[in-house]
């Protein structure tokens, strides 16, 4: 008895994913992006910061959907504290174009040893905070003190902002079912490094990206084109 039960709930469950796979083929038919909702372009300086343009690996390129855009660069200050920023531009297929570090940084020698979504306060009156994903990441095989890294990220469309890709999914459900269209979405990503098992220097780098990102979402927002 307890074997015809276990097989029916398996039939029962390859029906409801069935369902959930051809619910694809309802879905209006794809009509194009949306302009974008940031601007695609970083600035040279920012409040103590200055700019230089980091490269687009040949890798990246080749990886990501051809008409996939970028912006990056690495910024210094006086203290010589670094600071990474990319924004990626997805094209008109998404899902080969927005690569989140959950699968990057591994590739990349990384561990991720935590994450959780953090709130950024913002220094605008129209969006006072942001929520943003943030990874505390080691080096695999460094030792206890060695590098560190702290990501934050999150996702900005044509009108909505979210730090999770699985928010983001549903959103582009939603979108392609009720409306017949796709955001064109922008991958935010602000890192910098720091020492391993360090609370110090951990404190010192989550101020330090959070000061960042608050002056830098105003200027790379576009709060008209994104509802705001």
């Amino acid at each position: 008895m307890g074997g015809v039960m276990i097989i029916k709930r398996l039939f029962i469950l390859q029906a409801v994913l069935l369902l959930g796979m051809g619910s694809v083929f309802l879905l209006p038919k794809f009509t194009g992006t949306q302009p974008m909702g940031v601007v695609l372009a970083l600035p040279a300086d920012l409040d103590g910061w200055h700019g230089e343009d980091g490269a687009v690996t040949d890798k990246e390129k080749s990886v990501l959907g051809p008409d996939t855009e970028f912006a990056r660069k690495i910024y210094t200050n006086a203290m010589h504290n670094r600071i990474y920023v990319s924004i990626v531009l997805a094209g008109q297929d998404v899902n080969t174009s927005l690569h989140q570090p959950e699968r990057c940084l591994p590739a990349q020698g990384f561990t991720i040893v935590n994450k959780n979504i953090e709130t950024v306060p913002l220094n605008m009156k129209s969006m006072p905070s942001l929520q943003a994903t943030r990874l505390q990441n080691v080096e695999t095989n460094a030792p206890a003190n060695g590098h560190a890294s702290l990501y934050y990220y999150w996702f900005v469309g044509y009108n909505d902002v979210t730090a999770s890709p699985f928010s983001r999914s549903l959103i582009d459900w939603r979108d392609r079912l009720f409306k017949g269209y796709n955001q064109r979405w922008a991958y935010v990503t602000v890192a910098t490094g720091m020492r391993a098992n360090s609370p110090e220097s951990e404190a010192f780098a989550d101020k330090t990206i959070k000061d960042f990102v608050a002056d830098l979402f105003p200027k790379i927002w576009k709060p008209n084109a994104s509802g705001g």
